[in-house]
């Protein structure tokens, strides 16, 4: 299971949530905490670069927000980053330098790294998207089994205990899902892998692999 912790994942120099996977060897670890993280470091944010238009909402001033979009506490959105049309932050949410949230997107509880992309009609929740990691219009994190048992990942005949009722994706850095996709709870998908569009992904899908279907995980060449 090497390839689902933090290191083999994500470049942590691509966000401000560094300091929080400290000490954590699985990146799914940090969502507990990530609520009282956001509100300690926004507290810390410089007023020269960073708007507060409500409590515990931080937004840099070179971030570009529709007036249409709603945004609950705690959050901090990067510098740069654009939060469009109608996108729905429901909160304990980071958004990094240069991400995307785009039309109707709703996110919670989640990490997206710096230029991310969730930029049409995405739900990203109780999930990580790493550095330019990129969600397809339509593409979705499903971060609730439906028997509402705990999530596990799963790889060549290993089980992985998370200990969480919800756990959508770990989407590693550079990563491209494919449109109208669903990465079901718990789906870990590797640095710069790919999933082919209309998927239902479950389980890891390698670094540097390419997810056509269940049966067909192929290397990149």
């Amino acid at each position: 299971m090497e390839c689902c912790r933090t290191q083999a994942l994500f470049d942590l120099s691509h966000s401000l949530s560094a300091p929080l996977f400290e000490g954590k060897e699985w990146p799914w670890q940090v969502l507990d905490e990530l609520k009282d993280f956001i509100i300690k470091v926004g507290n810390t944010l410089s007023q020269e670069e960073y708007d507060q238009p409500e409590p515990m909402v931080w937004i840099a001033k070179d971030a570009k927000v529709a007036k249409s979009a709603s945004i609950a506490g705690p959050c901090i959105i990067g510098a740069g980053a654009e939060i469009r049309h109608c996108a729905f932050i429901r909160g304990s949410v980071l958004v990094g330098a240069g991400a995307v949230v785009g039309n109707s997107v709703e996110l919670k509880n989640c990490i997206l790294f710096d230029k991310a992309q969730a930029p049409h009609f995405n739900y990203v929740g109780d999930s990580i998207l790493g550095y330019k990691a990129h969600m397809g219009a339509g593409a979705v994190t499903s971060n609730l089994k439906s028997d509402k048992s705990l999530v596990s990942i799963k790889l060549d005949g290993e089980t992985l205990p998370t200990g969480r009722k919800k756990l959508g994706a770990l989407v590693g850095d550079e990563v491209e899902v494919g449109c109208n996709s669903v990465l079901c709870p718990g789906t870990v998908l590797g640095r710069r892998s790919q999933v082919y569009p209309t998927s239902c992904v479950r389980g890891v899908v390698k670094e540097q692999h390419i997810y056509k279907d269940a049966q067909h995980i192929v290397p990149r060449v």
